[in-house]
């Protein structure tokens, strides 16, 4: 359903309200920037010398590079881990099995409930000093965090989506000889996937900026090589405003790339008909032909 069918398109006055409103919007960040700029000029922290060092390729290969690389390695990790538990625990949500139905929700609504900053500090311990894993514990807690509680959003996105598919789906489904359990794998959950890939994107997002949540527990990522480096040579704040911007194009980049999967998605649609595609005779555009009719080809009667 088109944007135009639930709202009012804006009129000549509307719209030159927006107009005015979107100018102001812009005057006033800009004035918030140059107020920051100059504020930090005021303090010597435009200085050039501040700034040199990141124009430099050793600082990127020695350091930026490796802890962005740590980071999309967890964020990758986390990214594939919580889809798998979302799945699990979604549809473990979506049983009929009280069982199974009260397990899935408590595992859910718990991590939900956690923070996450606490679900990594309490993993690093746990990995660290009870199962001593020596080797990248704090990159597998920093990734146990980020699964579980991803996962349990992750888990909610495919309940809710699953119950606003229309109930024809499974009706249609269990008509053909499936179980309620087969309709539920075979046909519901792929068409809500498809419907919340925008959503999960959007979540990937989320992931990808708790994953520096790990500076907490000396995990090597980003920001953490970005404070490294920075800290002997007295530009932190310019560190961290190289690596805000780093976290920026990354983020936009996925909020784009959401953007365009829901416009692709609502662009598809199961009426749509072809331009060049032509009619039955005697039947309106757009409908299917009546049983047992044939269209002739063209120039040809047609045989009824």
């Amino acid at each position: 359903m088109s944007a135009s069918v639930i709202f009012d398109a804006p009129g000549p006055k509307s719209r030159r309200v927006i107009l005015g409103v979107n100018v102001v919007g812009v005057v006033l960040i800009a004035l918030v920037l140059w107020w920051i700029i100059a504020g930090l000029a005021a303090n010597g922290q435009m200085d050039p010398a501040l700034w040199d060092d990141f124009l430099e390729a050793s600082t990127w290969t020695d350091y930026l590079l490796v802890g962005l690389a740590n980071t999309l390695r967890a964020a990758a990790l986390g990214i594939v881990g919580s889809v798998l538990f979302g799945l699990i625990f979604g549809m473990g949500r979506l049983s009929h099995n009280k069982l199974i139905n009260g397990v899935s929700s408590v595992v859910v609504e718990f991590f939900r409930a956690v923070p996450v900053l606490l679900m990594i500090v309490f993993f690093n311990v746990f990995f660290a000093r009870t199962l001593q894993i020596s080797t990248d514990s704090a990159l597998w807690a920093v990734v146990a965090a980020l699964v579980l509680y991803n996962g349990s959003v992750v888990a909610e996105l495919v309940r809710s989506g699953v119950h606003n598919l229309p109930k024809g789906q499974r009706e249609a489904g269990i008509a053909i000889g499936l179980t309620r359990q087969q309709s539920l794998r075979l046909i519901e959950i792929p068409q809500a996937l498809i419907a919340m890939l925008p959503a999960l994107i959007g979540q990937f997002v989320v992931i990808l900026k708790d994953s520096a949540l790990g500076y907490i527990i000396s995990f090597n990522e980003l920001l953490f090589y970005g404070r490294t480096y920075s800290s002997p040579n007295g530009n932190v704040l310019q560190a961290l405003i190289v690596v805000a911007a780093i976290f920026i194009v990354i983020n936009f980049s996925l909020s784009r790339l959401a953007e365009i999967v829901s416009s692709r998605l609502s662009s598809r649609g199961p009426g749509k008909v072809k331009k060049d595609a032509s009619p039955a005779v005697g039947v309106p555009a757009g409908l299917p032909a009546a049983p047992g009719s044939e269209t002739a080809p063209e120039g040809g009667p047609t045989r009824t």
